[in-house]
């Protein structure tokens, strides 16, 4: 199966397609009791994610993602009266912000701002649009706006914010719902979801087996992109001792496995043609896929999500076309749950290492 046919077979998002609409916390389960799909060369095994370790050998490396979600969602008011929530996504290095306006439900985007558009804020705070992003004459989905606000804007999210959501999920929850265990450093419009699911006593478990974990940083920043969208850009930091770890791992014959796509953006932005990953921080635009395959990591732990081209390619990056196709052909058989607080999946492909 061609990348193509996979992303047409993906695309297609038929009835069996169940969403996760609240925590499975609230579904009487903890976190790590949610399902797992495995797939790998030899087939798929349908387990709990607090089995993951089983899948995993001695000398294998969990990389994870500490950054810290932010309440990111405000309610705003527009000219002439009309309500709107504004998400930010990520501030920009001359002190603007990059924001989505959606409908005051959040149901989908609205497109109809205009440069020099001034959006009253929760707080006292407001907004002023600049321009599109990141092309400025661009489609207007993505917005570059200045904030004016007493303070810093992160400390006004944390005051009168809430966490980002769309509309499949029910009610509303408060911010340590959307934080993983790993996370410690505030920057993400969206949790890194791929992590949820993890508790101490599995990490603690994990490392018994001697499977070792180690960190990247990479602030998400709004993940509803429309059919066609590549991600935007990003803000990353894959420190020393995490590339010396990721690096010493494969050449011993271990395997490096992602927590979620953004640990794949992060190391694949942070290595080398030679495939060695050094220290590397700032922004990354690096956008995965046929013509640039995943060069260090050999396993991903992903979420089910909607699958926009972007999310798609890079998931085929690093498992293959039919990988992908077989796992989602089985999760909507199965009746996976999808989203944030859904269920995940291990795609584990053919070791291309040497190992």
């Amino acid at each position: 199966m061609t990348a193509v046919q996979a992303a047409a077979f993906v695309a297609e998002e038929p009835p069996s397609v169940e969403e996760a609409t609240e925590p499975p916390e609230a579904r009487g389960m903890d976190r790590d009791e949610t399902r797992m799909l495995v797939a790998s060369p030899e087939g798929t095994r349908h387990t709990r994610f607090f089995e993951l370790g089983r899948f995993l050998e001695p000398g294998d490396l969990v990389v994870v993602n500490t950054s810290a979600t932010l309440a990111a969602a405000l309610d705003g008011v527009r000219h002439g009266g009309r309500w709107a929530v504004v998400h930010f996504s990520a501030p920009l290095d001359d002190g603007t912000w990059t924001i989505e306006l959606r409908k005051p439900d959040a149901s989908g985007p609205l497109l109809d701002s205009l440069d020099g558009e001034r959006v009253e804020l929760s707080g006292g705070a407001h907004l002023e649009v600049v321009s599109a992003y990141p092309e400025p004459d661009g489609h207007r989905r993505i917005l570059r706006a200045r904030v004016v606000v007493e303070g810093s804007v992160h400390d006004h999210l944390a005051r009168f914010g809430r966490p980002i959501s769309y509309c499949y999920v029910q009610g509303r929850w408060p911010l340590a719902t959307y934080q993983t265990v790993f996370a410690r450093d505030p920057g993400s419009a969206e949790m890194p979801s791929a992590g949820r699911p993890f508790t101490p006593e599995l990490v603690t478990e994990m490392i018994t087996r001697g499977i070792a974990f180690a960190p990247i940083t990479l602030h998400a920043g709004v993940s509803s992109q429309e059919s066609g969208e590549m991600p935007l850009p990003e803000r990353f930091r894959v420190s020393e001792s995490t590339a010396r770890l990721v690096n010493h791992t494969r050449a011993h014959g271990g395997r490096v496995v992602a927590i979620g796509t953004t640990v794949t953006r992060a190391l694949e932005s942070a290595v080398g043609a030679d495939g060695t990953v050094a220290q590397t921080e700032g922004w990354t635009d690096l956008v995965l896929g046929s013509d640039r395959p995943a060069r260090v990591i050999d396993g991903l732990v992903t979420g089910w999500h909607a699958p926009e081209a972007s999310h798609l390619k890079l998931l085929e990056a690093v498992a293959g076309a039919d990988l992908v196709a077989r796992s989602y052909e089985a999760a909507r058989r199965e009746g996976y749950l999808w989203h944030e607080f859904g269920d995940s999946c291990l795609l584990l492909p053919e070791r291309t290492n040497g190992a």
